[in-house]
């Protein structure tokens, strides 16, 4: 026992019950439900992990030692480690790594999507064990940097769906990390309450606290502590680049307008941003102009905040999740009194609540797969077909913002085209936001603003301000065709050929490209 754990471990009892990762592969059988902590790629367990993963490649159990696992959203290289050996049977509610998207679509790996607001509570209401006997996670695995007196958790730089996990988990593991410091202080956590009786969120400021520190837990159900010195790997973040800065520079333009026009105060409201170069790029901007006393109420905050931070311009963040590099986890140790007196990390369920993001007037910017010129988006499956990571919490954002704001390149690059493949379609091969949901639609070519549009209006407005300059008569071309087709069958309110609808998406599939010699080309 090294003392650094004997320190971070501040109940006793539990120093009992210390076993090596080794020691607890014996406590898993294949079937098993199990609970990770951990959101996107930072917070996850790994010594566990990688030991069990060690033990199907060493006695060749690859698909004969496999798990339903469930996590606050994506892991971390653990994760593409099991999926490479076929060690994941059901997976939900998000992802990120290709081993892991490919087993999905090869079949191997049933996942499902789910809002991440959603998925906590209704792993509670045992949704997702309701064919077990007990009903129970069989184990849950949560990273922990500090233990509390009582024997409560005090979690990393991600919260997720750990109080949920926790709280309906036959029996809990947790791994002391001892490579992180100790981030008490830094979480504010709600516990779950089920309906009938469960009570309003109170949080009316991206700064308020309910003033609970650790997630509660049952000592009786821990059967085992493991010490983890094994840092959290990020990727480096995708640097921004000419498209996305020119998407970043025509939604600041738009926010300035609507101070101007008294539709948002000079400080904004709180923002909520994915990840990607064209999320880095927003936040650079913001960074670097005239807005000041800026707040941040979104999912994950990575590399490019510190410098928001350091700015002057952004004034608090809460998230659940810090999603930093090495580089960046360093320079935010570094200049721990200073970000941690400026953030906080809530529980999923909190930074994604809906009811939360309506009441602040949370400004709402995600990237999509596509957009269609009616403005629907689709986030997750590529043709419609092939999963990427899944919906993660942008429909939580995007459908309860005050400014719901989808923003992608008008065409993304491509082997066989030189233009790409076009961002804006006639419809969108699937939806997860709906038109309803989204008010803008930003690429580097303009900004649409389809508040208050009919949807003949938003096809138009699309069209002519964010369609890629090489797909906009063609689009235009699928319009006015559409709309003079249901001219004639009374059906104009949202113009449609089916049997073109998606002859841009399979001539790229048999031709390597979305343009089109004609609409009337026969497939």
């Amino acid at each position: 026992m090294s003392s650094i754990l004997k320190s971070r471990v501040r109940y006793a009892p539990y120093l009992n019950k210390l076993r090596t990762a080794e020691q607890c592969v014996e406590l898993f059988k294949s079937g098993q439900y199990l609970g990770w902590s951990g959101f996107t790629g930072v917070g996850a367990p790994k010594v566990i992990p990688s030991a069990l993963a060690d033990h199907v490649e060493k006695n060749n159990l690859q698909g004969q030692l496999a798990f339903n696992l469930f996590v606050g959203a994506s892991a971390g290289p653990e994760e593409s480690r099991w999926a490479s050996n076929s060690m994941i049977l059901r997976r939900s509610p998000h992802q990120v790594g290709k081993p892991i998207a490919q087993a999905i679509n090869d079949g191997r790996t049933q996942f499902f999507d789910k809002h991440l607001s959603m998925f906590p509570q209704d792993l509670t209401y045992g949704y997702y064990t309701k064919n077990k006997e007990n009903d129970l996670l069989d184990y849950t695995i949560i990273e922990a940097t500090a233990i509390t007196e009582d024997g409560a958790i005090i979690p990393g730089p991600a919260v997720g769906g750990t109080p949920e996990m926790v709280s309906c988990s036959d029996k809990i593991i947790i791994e002391v990390n001892t490579a992180t410091p100790s981030f008490e202080g830094l979480h504010d956590i709600d516990m779950p309450i089920n309906p009938p009786f469960r009570p309003p969120y109170p949080h009316t400021s991206t700064d308020y606290k309910v003033g609970v520190n650790a997630v509660p837990v049952d000592p009786s159900k821990v059967v085992a502590i493991v010490e983890s010195t094994t840092k959290d790997k990020v990727p480096p973040n995708t640097p921004s680049d000419a498209v996305s800065q020119g998407i970043a520079d025509h939604l600041i333009e738009f926010f300035k307008h609507e101070v101007k026009m008294g539709r948002l105060p000079e400080n904004l409201h709180p923002l909520q941003s994915g990840i990607g170069n064209i999320a880095n790029a927003v936040v650079e901007g913001l960074a670097k102009s005239e807005f000041k006393n800026l707040t941040v109420w979104t999912e994950v905050l990575q590399d490019s905040f510190l410098d928001f931070f350091d700015s002057g311009s952004l004034d608090y963040a809460t998230a659940t999740s810090i999603r930093l590099t090495e580089a960046g986890f360093d320079r935010f140790y570094e200049n721990w009194d200073s970000f941690s007196k400026k953030l906080c990390l809530r529980s999923q369920v909190v930074s994604n609540s809906p009811e939360i993001i309506r009441r602040l007037g949370v400004i709402a910017m995600n990237t999509p797969v596509e957009v269609d010129m009616y403005a629907h988006a689709n986030s997750t499956n590529v043709m419609g077909s092939r999963m990427l990571n899944g919906l993660g919490g942008s429909a939580d954002f995007l459908r309860n913002a005050k400014l719901s704001v989808m923003h992608t390149p008008s065409a993304r690059p491509s082997k066989t085209d030189p233009t790409g493949v076009s961002c804006i379609v006639p419809m969108a091969t699937h939806v997860d936001q709906t038109e309803h949901d989204l008010d803008v639609i930003v690429t580097e070519q303009g900004l649409a603003d389809l508040r208050g549009l009919s949807p003949k209006e938003r096809a138009q407005e699309i069209i002519n301000t964010v369609a890629h300059p090489d797909y906009k008569d063609q689009l235009q071309d699928y319009f006015d065709r559409a709309t003079f087709y249901c001219k004639k069958n009374k059906t104009l309110h949202e113009p449609h050929i089916l049997k073109d609808a998606f002859k841009m998406h399979m001539n790229l599939q048999e031709n390597g490209s979305m343009k089109l010699d004609s609409w009337d080309k026969k497939f």
